[in-house]
């Protein structure tokens, strides 16, 4: 029933609605009388989300959270992508976007620590399609606010442009790798250091000797640094760093 009432994308609704604020909420053309508003709808999904993750996402979910039918929800919002689309612009404006100060290394590190704390807050982020964004009022603030902090700096248009994608894209990716580590030490019901306590013996004995030189004396170091095979939030901070490093090098030139 979910599929069948899943509609072809309508472009021009989904963006009356995630303008919302600006040009008044539609009101529903097909239906009972709304019960609920557009704001409650995308509250919903975003708990639903939070919840149960994007894999297991669905309208029926959203409905039963709000009490209503299923396709009762349709009247609100187009689909179920559209709905997310309207979820993603609404946790980027969860948080204030304050004026930029300090240097560039400081600015542009608050531009990753941002995201950072976005996709740790909402991990469903993570898997939801970005080709293609839906550009609302929240999505667009922050993109201004991102362009702030390296206005001015040297670099073009199309190289602001792409040094945001470039930060984006690395701090999704580390993002990721803390997320499924939080994961692994929930499903496994041991910390890092447990595994480590246990796991470490065995790979110093099977590491032991000529054939693993340089990554026995590595692994040994990161394990004991750590107590881990590694420490995400230690990467995204290392990795980061050289980003801006290259930004900076590039200004120089």
């Amino acid at each position: 029933m979910e599929d069948a009432a899943e509609q072809p994308p309508n472009v021009d609704r989904t963006l009356t609605l995630l303008w919302r604020s600006k040009v008044g909420e539609p009101q529903g053309t097909r239906g009972p009388r709304q019960r609920v508003s557009v704001d409650e709808v995308v509250a919903a999904g975003i708990a639903t989300a939070d919840e149960e993750g994007l894999a297991a996402f669905s309208m029926r979910k959203v409905a039963e959270r709000l009490g209503l039918g299923v396709m009762s929800v349709y009247t609100y919002v187009p689909g179920k992508s559209e709905l997310i689309g309207l979820m993603v612009d609404e946790v980027a404006g969860e948080v204030d976007y304050p004026p930029h100060r300090g240097d560039l290394r400081e600015r542009m590190t608050d531009i990753a620590r941002q995201l950072w704390d976005e996709y740790h807050r909402h991990p469903w982020l993570l898997h939801v399609q970005k080709s293609r964004p839906w550009i609302g009022p929240h999505a667009s603030a922050r993109y201004e606010w991102q362009l702030a902090a390296i206005e001015g700096i040297g670099l073009d248009d199309l190289e602001m442009d792409a040094t945001l994608a470039v930060i984006a894209g690395f701090t999704e990716s580390a993002a990721r790798s803390s997320i499924e580590a939080a994961r692994a030490r929930t499903e496994s019901g041991m910390s890092d250091e447990q595994w480590w306590e246990i796991n470490a013996p065995v790979l110093a004995r099977l590491m032991d000797g000529d054939d693993y030189p340089v990554s026995g004396r590595v692994g040994t170091a990161v394990g004991a640094e750590y107590q881990s095979i590694g420490s995400p939030e230690r990467s995204f901070e290392f990795g980061l760093a050289r980003i801006i490093d290259g930004v900076e090098a590039l200004l120089d030139r």
